[in-house]
């Protein structure tokens, strides 16, 4: 059975014992922003404890009928210290005995740690938003107030941010690096050199790249949501607009216009969008990327906000519509200036 090579072995302990900094650091937050709070709430949560303005936060949970957020409610923390120090001995253990099998087991450990963790912090969110208490003062039938498991949700008039702290971007991180090194070891490694040094570094960076690039819309719930920029019901399923950030973040909006107008004001900057989308009017409650999409401008295009815009995904469909609904054909550029303040 061929050894791990040194150098892997080294960066298996390392990983390891970054680790150990997650006993002294936040691992998850939870950040909520509205309009009665520009300076938003922040919630972090760590090893044994929580923190921020969790009194706030409880405060104003209490009027939804939302459980009191406290320390003690979360035996978690009493064994999650100890399941930390399992996987540092269990990594310097791996790095110590050097051997490819005992680093896949490793691996696979990481892996259903991470798993469970979601899965119980889903539990927790799941309990937590749904379990009301029935005399609250506010009440909204059919109304949940389940916090993401990672990502952003609209809860009311708060925008949730559920995203890993520092600890949780050194688990993270420490999971990437021994996953890199283990597909080095099985797959590329063929002597221990400098050389084979830097492909671990090239592919770890590639696992890493990949892994924080990729961002998804997430459909728009007409008759829930409300528009970000005019906070009007999101209604009619031929319109709306979406803004993607690279961090995954979502913005909704009931008009093109609105999305524009929003943009307009400067409160997110161009360099963090990573998606604008609209709907396709053929095809109601369909997302389509702006570039490249078909746009019709006419007095007989009746929007929400009266933008008097519709987009389609092929210039076949827009030329079926426009036969009852004549109009000027744009394209995302003529659009945007035409609701350029």
């Amino acid at each position: 059975m061929k050894p791990v090579s040194t150098v892997c072995r080294i960066l298996v302990a390392v990983a390891s014992l970054s680790l150990v900094v997650t006993y002294f650091v936040p691992v998850w937050r939870i950040d909520l922003s509205a309009p009665q709070y520009p300076e938003g709430l922040s919630m972090q949560i760590w090893l044994t404890k929580l923190s921020g303005d969790v009194d706030i936060i409880n405060g104003l949970n209490h009027y939804i009928g939302m459980a009191t957020l406290h320390a003690e409610s979360f035996p978690e923390f009493a064994f999650l210290p100890y399941i930390v120090a399992f996987y540092i001995a269990t990594g310097l253990l791996t790095a110590l005995i050097g051997k490819r099998p005992f680093l896949l087991g490793y691996l696979i450990l990481l892996l259903l740690g991470a798993v469970v963790a979601l899965g119980d912090f889903y539990r927790w969110g799941y309990e937590y938003g749904h379990n009301l208490d029935p005399n609250a003062a506010i009440q909204v039938p059919g109304m949940s107030y389940q916090p993401p498991v990672i990502g952003f949700k609209n809860l009311l008039n708060f925008g949730a941010w559920s995203v890993p702290d520092s600890g949780g971007w050194i688990f993270i991180i420490a999971g990437i690096l021994i996953a890199g090194v283990y597909i080095y070891e099985a797959f590329f490694q063929k002597e221990h050199s400098q050389k084979g040094f830097g492909k671990i570094v090239a592919l770890v960076s590639i696992v890493w790249f990949v892994s924080g690039c990729t961002v998804e819309s997430e459909p728009i719930q007409y008759g829930k949501d409300n528009c970000h920029f005019c906070k009007m019901g999101m209604a009619d399923t031929k319109f709306g607009a979406e803004i993607v950030t690279k961090k995954g973040k979502v913005y909704k909006f009931d008009d093109v216009n609105c999305m524009l107008n929003y943009q307009a004001t400067g409160d997110l900057p161009a360099a963090e969008i990573a998606l604008q989308l609209v709907a396709d009017f053929a095809n109601p409650k369909t997302l389509i990327p702006v570039e490249g999409a078909f746009f019709l401008a006419g007095s007989e295009i009746h929007s929400p906000m009266n933008s008097q815009v519709a987009a389609f995904q092929s210039e076949q469909a827009l030329q079926k519509a426009s036969q009852d609904l004549p109009g000027e054909v744009l394209d995302w550029l003529q659009v945007s200036k035409k609701f350029k303040k």
